[in-house]
This record gives C-alpha cells, sequence and structure tokens, in this order.
C-alpha cells in the first residue's frame, strides 16, 4: 500500500469517527498494546484488514507525534515469529506487508494483514490457547470465535464422520420398511450390490451404508428413512416461520409469526413440508402461455426446493451442531434459509456457482442421490454442483435479484428476494419518492436500498445479472431522480422526505420536442442533459412519442448508436 493509499484509509476513519470492518488504528507510541494480536487473529480469520499504528483514536485519528516507527516495527516483527526470537506470538501467524506512511507530516506504521487460507485457520494467540486466544472480526469490534466456529475451521477440509456414525439405541425396525426396499431398488443391477445374493438383504443393507458391519444403523440412514428420526435428535428439523414485516422484532403488532410450521420426518418429507408452507404464503401471479394462463409463485417452486434441499445435504451434522434446526424465515421482501456449519472444503462465497460440487457429508449424499422421491420421478438431490447457478438462473429469468449467500464460520444464510415492490407498503413508498413510473430493475435497486446498507455496481450487478454499465445507468437515474444518494463507498437510499405521498406532475412531451429538431440527432444522454430529465424517464417519454409519429429514431432500439429527430410536418396540399 502505497502513502496515498493509508492517507486514503485515515480519511475514512475519520469521516465515519470509528474503526471499521477492515480498518483498526491503534496509537502503540512507543510498545505494542496486547489488543494488537487480537485484531491480527481477527484478520486473519475473518476477510483481512490494515492496522494503522501511530493514530490516536481518541484525538480524531491525528498522528501520534511520540510514535517510535522503529521500535514498534521491530516489536511486530518478532511478534509474529520473524524476529530470529524464539517464536511469535501467534500460532497460525497471517501473511503481512508493512508500510511506513506520512499523515499530516508524521510518520506512522501501516500493515497489511491477509486473511489465512482454509487449514490454518484459526489463527489464534498461543499463549491464551485456541479457545481463548481465537478472534473475528465483527464491524469494529475483534470478538472470541465461539467453540462451533472453531470446530468448523478446524474441520473445514475433513470429510465429516458425523453421518457414517452407527447411532445408539437405533434399531433396523425404526426405519421405514418402504423407504428402505425404494433405496435397495433403486441399485438394482448396479455395482453397488455386485457379489451379493438377491436374498442377502442384511448384506445389501451394510454395503449401501444403510447398517454398519455390526448391524447398528448410521445417522445418515436414520436421517433419509427413519420413521421418525426426531425421537432419537428432537432438534434435526427444519423451522419455518412467517414473519408480518420485514424485521424479526419490530414494535409495530405483537403479532410475532404469521404462519409457522417444524417440518419433520425423514429429510425428503421436511423438505416438502418447508416448500409447501413456504409456498401457501408467497404470492401467485397468473400469465399467459398460449390459449390459457399458468399461475406462477413470485419465487419459483423449484428454486425454494433447490434451496431447502441444499441446506439439508450440507448443513453441518457433528455433534455441536445436533442442537440447531434449520430455519426458513419468510419476510415480506426475502426468504432466508439459514444452515448450521460454515462452508466446507475450501468453497468460498464467490466458488459456491462454479460447478464444482463439495459436500462434507458424503454418506448422506450418496443415499440421497439414490433414495428415489414418493410418487413423483427424481431424487431429494443431485449433488452435482449446479444447484446454485440454476437458482440463479431462475431467478434471473423473474426478475428477481439473484441468490445471496452470507458466510459465517459456523451459519451459512441464503436469501431469496421477493417481488417485494408488490406489497401495498413498499408501492407507497416507491411513488412517494419517485415521480415517474420506475422500470423493474429500477424498482428492485430501489428496494435493495432498504434491505442493504450501501449498494455497490458489484453488488447490484452480480444479484440481477446486469452488465456494469447498465447497472450504473440505474443508479445514475435513481439518484438524478432523489431515490438514491451517491456517498464515497456506493450509493444509500436517500433520507429525503417524499412529497406528502403525492406523486409528481408528469413530464410534458414538449419539454423533448423543444430541444430537437428535424436535421440535429441527439442521442437519449444528450436529451437527458437537455432537459434535465432522468434517462429512466425519458425512455418511456421518446418511445410514445416515436408510436405517436412526432419524433424518428436513426437506429434499432438496441443499436448503441441510436439517436434521436424531430419529425418533419407533412408537406401541406
Amino acid at each position: 500500500m502505497d502513502n496515498q493509499g493509508v492517507e486514503h484509509l485515515v480519511a475514512r476513519l475519520r469521516a465515519i469517527g470509528r474503526d471499521d470492518e477492515r480498518i483498526e488504528a491503534k496509537t502503540c507510541a512507543t510498545t505494542l498494546s496486547a489488543d494488537v494480536w487480537e485484531t491480527v487473529s481477527a484478520f486473519a480469520n475473518t476477510d483481512g484488514g490494515t492496522l494503522l499504528l501511530g493514530l490516536d483514536e481518541r484525538e480524531g485519528f491525528e498522528p501520534c507525534p511520540s510514535f517510535d516507527l522503529d521500535r514498534v516495527l521491530s516489536q511486530f516483527v518478532e511478534g509474529m515469529g520473524d524476529g530470529g526470537g524464539h517464536g511469535g506470538r501467534l500460532t497460525h501467524p497471517p501473511q503481512y506487508r508493512p508500510t511506513t506512511a506520512v499523515v499530516d507530516g508524521i510518520p506512522i506504521l501501516a500493515v497489511d494483514i491477509a486473511e489465512n487460507a482454509v487449514g490454518l485457520k484459526p489463527c489464534y494467540i498461543t499463549r491464551r490457547a485456541v479457545h481463548g486466544g481465537s478472534y473475528k472480526r465483527v464491524g469494529d469490534k475483534d470478538l472470541r470465535l465461539s467453540m462451533t466456529e472453531i470446530f468448523e475451521m478446524q474441520t473445514a477440509t475433513m470429510i465429516s464422520e458425523a453421518d457414517r456414525r452407527v447411532v445408539d439405541d437405533v434399531q433396523i425396525d425404526d426405519l421405514d420398511e418402504t423407504l428402505v426396499d425404494r433405496y435397495v431398488e433403486a441399485h438394482a443391477g448396479s455395482r453397488a450390490l455386485a457379489g451379493i445374493d438377491q436374498g442377502d438383504r442384511a448384506a445389501a443393507l451394510r454395503r449401501l451404508n444403510v447398517t454398519a458391519p455390526g448391524g447398528g444403523v448410521r445417522f445418515a440412514a436414520l436421517l433419509t428413512m427413519g420413521r421418525y428420526p426426531q425421537q432419537h435428535f428432537p432438534q434435526m428439523l427444519i423451522d419455518v416461520a412467517v414473519h408480518p414485516y420485514p424485521d424479526r422484532a419490530t414494535a409495530r403488532s405483537s403479532t410475532r409469526f404469521v404462519d409457522r410450521r417444524l417440518c419433520e420426518g425423514p429429510l425428503a418429507d421436511m423438505v416438502d413440508q418447508a416448500v409447501e408452507t413456504v409456498a401457501r404464503n408467497l404470492r401467485t401471479y397468473s400469465t399467459v402461455e398460449g390459449t390459457g394462463r399458468v399461475d406462477q409463485l413470485e419465487v419459483p417452486r423449484e428454486v425454494l426446493r433447490e434451496a431447502v434441499a441444499n441446506a439439508v445435504l450440507h448443513r453441518e451434522y457433528s455433534p455441536p451442531f445436533q442442537g440447531q434446526p434449520i430455519s426458513v424465515d419468510v419476510f415480506p421482501d426475502r426468504i432466508e434459509v439459514a444452515s448450521p456449519g460454515g462452508l466446507w472444503g475450501g468453497k468460498t462465497v464467490a466458488t459456491l456457482a462454479n460447478g464444482q460440487s463439495r459436500c462434507r457429508n458424503a454418506t448422506l449424499l450418496q443415499i440421497l442421490r439414490k433414495l428415489p422421491l414418493s410418487g413423483k420421478p427424481g431424487s431429494v438431490v443431485e449433488g452435482n454442483g449446479t444447484g446454485v447457478e440454476f437458482m440463479r438462473n431462475q431467478m434471473s429469468a423473474q426478475a428477481l435479484p439473484e441468490p445471496h449467500y452470507r458466510a459465517a464460520p459456523d451459519l451459512v444464510t441464503l436469501t431469496l428476494g421477493r417481488h417485494a415492490t408488490e406489497f401495498p407498503e413498499n408501492r407507497t413508498w416507491l411513488a412517494a419518492v419517485a415521480h415517474r413510473d420506475l422500470t423493474r430493475h429500477e424498482q428492485i435497486v430501489a428496494m435493495m436500498a432498504r434491505q442493504f446498507p450501501v449498494l455497490t455496481v458489484e453488488l447490484v450487478r452480480d444479484m440481477l445479472q446486469l452488465d456494469s454499465d447498465d447497472v450504473r445507468s440505474v443508479l445514475a437515474d435513481l439518484t438524478h431522480d432523489g431515490v438514491l444518494r451517491k456517498d464515497p463507498d456506493g450509493w444509500r437510499r436517500t433520507n429525503a422526505e417524499p412529497m406528502a405521498g403525492k406523486r409528481r406532475a408528469r413530464p410534458s412531451p414538449d419539454t423533448v420536442l423543444d430541444v430537437l429538431s428535424p436535421s440535429d440527432a441527439r442521442s437519449i444522454r444528450e436529451i437527458a442533459e437537455l432537459t434535465g430529465l432522468s434517462v429512466g424517464t425519458l425512455r418511456p417519454l421518446l418511445k410514445r412519442l416515436v408510436d405517436d409519429g412526432r419524433i424518428s429514431p436513426t437506429a434499432p432500439p438496441t443499436s448503441k448508436h441510436r439517436r434521436y429527430v424531430r419529425a418533419s410536418p407533412p408537406p401541406r396540399g
């Protein structure tokens, strides 16, 4: 990082008045404080970050005149284990890069801390041991990792044995015989049962991982084929809750849930129950196909099933997590599916859709791939790594935001956006803040601004699968219309008050006609600059004028060279 980059970070801290999730300032005039190592651990275990040593937060992030840069740098290098001493302060120390910078004429030390790779987490303060010295970064704070978070980091590359273990007090009679028969029949004639006599059911069940060599029932078989798995594991269920407002805790109503269901039974039944419960609380839209009408859920049913099935397959089933259900929360503007356990096998949010299938629960995957569904074709999961891309394509086809993942060390949450613009409260808000009819993408981006604290081109592009230039155009139009405001770090929902809930007058066609002539062709951007109208406002207005024959386009609608001229009046008699 160069000096200009450091100055930018300092300016950011001064603007917001505190540290943030990626930047931590500490005075450390002559000696490193003990909490420096907590921050290094937190950055290494989260997303990396930058330490700014020699800045005094209490004095508005002013540089400390007495800062001894050489001494502090030596202490830091030695603490990282690179000083030639008897070892550093940390186990699994991260990669780092120190930079000397000058702020307001006084030198400080900037240290970029890299995130540790999977398999090298957690980074922890050695003398406090792993459970007392492991930290994560949350906002501007360094918080201790929980036991489950540490467990997930330590096992992030290890195939879980939880689904293979034999469950005490469970006998073969605790399994649904019909499901077992269906599973065995699905392997008829396959290599899986090669060499086993057709009548040797016990051998077949051992080969197919239903039972262990000693005859005990495996955990994965109980979950998928058990008559009632919750007898032994009461929290191995899916908790579906439908909330009346966009947040869980609200003072607007004493009603906590509109609908709620604890989905129990074997995994396939749980998935079916969860999907049906969510579906009955979504809106249905009718579309015309051919000569008939087709009813469609606002969020495709196939996406709901894929989301819930993925949570069932990829969740953590090890003992520390067996008291935690999968949760599905339905809000007016979104659906959240939370799965216990972190991402596994080196997967990150950025690589979830790369087509590479990785699953910590290998035995469970083996069963779910082959166990036929009751009364319908297919199985619960395919396990070929295409589920996330499938959901993206389905959501994009409905002009819905792209599925959004958040990954904590011990919890993965998938958010599916709904057609929030259809709800009365949101329609009222959109009508109040916009003085025109917004396009579908503009409506979705406006609603995203109510959900996310800040919008960036990258976030909107990834969620809506739009070209970056199209995203910038939408953001610019919404900013021009006062729906959004542009800040240094992105776009935010405007704080401006709506015009008493009344829509402003629509722009007159004469406003456009006045800046056009039959000879000088102008682009939509040029017309916007001349009229003061946004591009989004102009698009329907220009279309109407073209349809009326009052202006003429110079190129097809998809051409980037499209211009407009005023139509010449017809010659007189």
